[in-house]
């Protein structure tokens, strides 16, 4: 048993021998008719696509053999890839399934209702955006503080004279923790300039008609890394004690992630903190042109579930001794 497994009490030889294996086993044929479908399809796609090239240059952009050789083209790349997307789907929502379960946690291969992404939104947690979509939903308990985490992809319209480009401006996880601290108000700490820049020196952000001004933080490494904003000078530095913001950065390096940023919030009711932290794609089954039965997709997901409830024990278990300031 990995270290991993042991923190989140699963048996893993179990799990895998008894729940995965099998589950694995019986759609290993289909992976192989993927792959197979895959190799026959994409040399016509690529070829498809050549054709198409070469046949509007020689017929000086006639729209018919454009149409028709980006219609083959479209039809061969989803002959090609769409058995391995749709089984890779159904490999991903297996094994997060089954692994969460095990571990005492809540799974969804996309959340019913993001949690709180309004509020993402409105504190500068996320950047602006024009479509937006949400996978991998875990929830759970840990020290009596329910937690949600989701991943989010966020992508802006970008206009350029006639030319419309589509970007990805934040790709991460969102994270709302029941904190189990008094929390009053609104505290925000960013790490991007969001719209807070063009406010901040007039103190004209308000949130429920209370203004967001700016908090000086008494520890000037911290001063140097974040921005912060409260509606109560008082509470805001309460709850920023150097041990919270330590353990900040301390999630942003365990996720490998960047620009980890962060609300308190009191409006819904108790206090709230909400994290975002851009990442790369996370909770991902590995490659479907291996066979199913390797045991390293399986083992590199419950180290990644693993790291789900080590950030929420970061954020609030009780503080150790020489690490400062108490969190909880």
């Amino acid at each position: 048993m990995t270290q991993a497994a042991d923190r989140l009490g699963i048996d893993t030889d179990a799990l895998w021998n008894d729940r995965l294996l099998p589950f694995l086993d019986v759609r290993e044929d289909d992976r192989k008719k993927a792959v197979t479908r895959f190799a026959i399809f994409l040399p016509l796609a690529i070829l498809a696509l050549i054709g198409t090239v070469a046949g509007t240059a020689m017929t000086d952009g006639n729209p018919v053999a454009l149409f028709g050789g980006f219609t083959l083209f479209v039809l061969f790349v989803y002959l090609c890839a769409n058995p391995l997307v749709k089984l890779h789907g159904e490999i991903k929502e297996g094994l997060l399934t089954e692994i969460a379960s095990a571990a005492g946690l809540g799974y969804a291969k996309k959340p019913q209702q993001p949690a709180r992404f309004g509020e993402f939104c409105e504190l500068g947690l996320v950047p602006n955006h024009n479509q937006r979509s949400f996978e991998d939903h875990f929830s759970g308990d840990r020290h009596g503080s329910a937690f949600e985490l989701y991943e989010a992809k966020l992508v802006q319209r970008r206009q350029s004279g006639k030319n419309t480009t589509y970007v990805t401006v934040f790709q991460g996880v969102l994270i709302r923790i029941e904190f189990p601290r008094t929390v009053e108000g609104v505290t925000v700490l960013t790490r991007d300039a969001g719209w807070f820049n063009g406010l901040s020196a007039m103190s004209q952000a308000r949130i429920n008609g209370q203004k967001l001004e700016r908090v000086g933080l008494v520890d000037p490494k911290f001063e140097k890394i974040f921005e912060v904003f409260s509606t109560d000078q008082v509470m805001s530095r309460y709850l920023l004690t150097p041990s919270f913001m330590e353990r900040l950065l301390s999630l942003e390096s365990s996720l490998k992630g960047k620009r980890v940023r962060a609300a308190f919030d009191e409006r819904q009711g108790g206090g709230e903190l909400l994290i975002a932290t851009e990442t790369g794609n996370l909770f991902e089954p590995g490659s479907l042109f291996k066979p199913l039965n390797d045991r390293a997709r399986f083992d590199n997901l419950i180290n990644e579930i693993d790291l789900i409830t080590e950030i929420v024990d970061l954020m609030v278990r009780p503080a150790t001794l020489g690490e400062g300031d108490a969190v909880s």
